[in-house]
């Protein structure tokens, strides 16, 4: 049996530590931070929201294909737990629903923090502190904004997301040129 390392090497190379997905994510935040940019009630560009997010999937696909990432590693036993470590974060929906049905007006924050948290788990996926690292700066981050920014200011936490998965990806690709 290979070391659980290698195994962890093989689907960071492969998967090239999921930067189809960071990226992805980096474009469908940008969507988000335009979104909670309109003039219109929270509620509703908190709906938008959930309609723009169900494009990361498709966006991450077409990614794949042009960065040649493999979403199925043949013959790694751990290739399977990236797609359940990504399912983890649907059980924080519920709480999503919660705050887009009674305080909309932190909808925004509420969804990056549950982005930035569910990446922590990747670092050790990918072998990569990056995942750790961003993390934190989103789910803090996303915090300390809401908290300081005005109402129609929200719009920055998206950005930061944003701006905070593209350093993700870039510090990924990175990361994947030390390890070949």
């Amino acid at each position: 049996m290979e070391s659980l390392d290698k195994l962890r090497d093989d689907l960071s190379l492969k998967a090239r530590n999921g930067i189809d997905f960071t990226l992805s994510a980096t474009l469908i935040w940008l969507l988000v931070a335009f979104i909670w940019s309109l003039s219109i009630d929270s509620y509703n560009k908190s709906v938008l929201v959930f309609m723009v997010s169900s494009l990361l999937l498709p966006t991450a696909l077409g990614l794949s294909k042009i960065l040649k990432t493999q979403w199925k590693i043949e013959g790694n036993p751990l290739q399977p737990l990236g797609l359940w470590l990504n399912f983890a974060q649907l059980f924080y929906f519920p709480f999503l629903i919660f705050v887009l049905i009674k305080m909309p007006d932190y909808f925004v924050m509420t969804y990056a923090i549950i982005t930035g948290a569910h990446l922590f788990p990747y670092a050790w996926f990918y072998r990569t502190k990056w995942y750790a690292v961003i993390a934190g700066l989103i789910a803090v981050g996303s915090l300390i904004l809401a908290l300081i920014l005005p109402g129609q200011n929200m719009f920055i936490v998206a950005l930061f997301t944003s701006s905070l998965l593209f350093i993700l990806s870039a510090g990924l690709y990175f990361n994947l040129r030390k390890k070949r």
